[in-house]
């Protein structure tokens, strides 16, 4: 019998089940940090004012999906590498809605990293993600992560415009605490890189207040980043504040800038929010 990763006994994580609340996001923000595990999660099954990207609201209907979010506090994480947490966050999404369809003989290799962080199948959103990071000097002191995974829901009302769930994908509902136990046995692994080892080697990390001793560790989940990125190396619409326009997505640099090189051979760097993906004859 597979042996799953429990939620139930972890050193490293505390883990609070809510039913209703505004936001997993919000509640995190406002909870008393004196516990000294470094990772708090708080799942919901109903979030009154969930928010995706900008000013967007994330949809979800009550009890048929993944609502939590994730409090990190990493041990030595430098200001220009956090968007590893970024990387980390969507590769555990990623990994946890893969591992879910091979079980059912589903093509998993669809499942792809859409610049920054969102997880698609194929053209269409299956899961979201929120990270506000709080700062102190040149290391990230803590993380929230707020992440939505459309599960079990079929139908979508908002205006959103690629919307699917894990059940459509598979063809019927899917346990949502086995989706979220994947979730963190990949989660801790990829934190476990970015603290700077892998899950077998705790060995000692009394010495990284530059993070510099980490670098390696951050490079490799880059590079695993960049091998699951949606449209890598393709030809597609794009549209900044200048226009709609047609480029090669050819990078993203470890500080999470998206690099794309238009049909004239230009190259352009984007940060969050500078441009969009056109998807079918919409743009997200």
């Amino acid at each position: 019998m597979e042996k799953h990763f429990c939620l139930d006994d972890s050193p490293t994580f505390r883990m609070i089940e809510l039913d209703d609340v505004d936001s997993t996001n919000n509640y995190l923000r406002h909870l008393d940090m004196a516990d000294d595990r470094r990772m708090t999660l708080v799942t919901a099954e109903f979030q009154s004012a969930g928010r995706g990207a900008d000013t967007n609201r994330w949809e979800s209907a009550k009890g048929e999906n993944l609502l939590f979010s994730l409090r990190v506090m990493p041990s030595a994480l430098p200001v220009s590498r956090m968007f590893a947490l970024s990387e980390a966050a969507a590769l555990a999404v990623r990994v946890a809605l893969a591992k879910q369809c091979s079980m059912f003989n589903v093509q998993c290799s669809m499942f792809t990293v859409k610049w920054p962080n969102d997880v698609y199948y194929g053209d269409s959103k299956v899961a979201g993600i929120l990270i506000e990071n709080n700062l102190q000097g040149a290391l990230v002191r803590s993380s929230i992560i707020g992440i939505g995974i459309n599960v079990n829901q079929r139908r979508f009302l908002s205006d959103a415009p690629n919307p699917r769930s894990l059940a459509d994908i598979v063809g019927h509902d899917v346990e949502r605490h086995l989706v979220l136990e994947r979730f963190m046995e990949s989660f801790t692994h990829y934190i476990n890189m970015i603290d700077g080892s892998d899950k077998s080697d705790q060995s000692d990390q009394s010495d990284k207040s530059d993070g510099s001793d980490n670098s390696d560790w951050l490079d490799l989940l880059h590079a695993e980043y960049k091998r699951h990125l949606y449209r890598f190396g393709e030809e597609h619409s794009y549209s900044d504040k200048d226009g709609t326009f047609r480029a090669t997505l050819i990078d993203v640099e470890p500080s999470g800038h998206l690099i794309l090189r238009d049909t004239e051979g230009k190259r352009r760097s984007y940060a969050f929010k500078e441009v969009k993906f056109g998807i079918e004859g919409v743009v997200t």
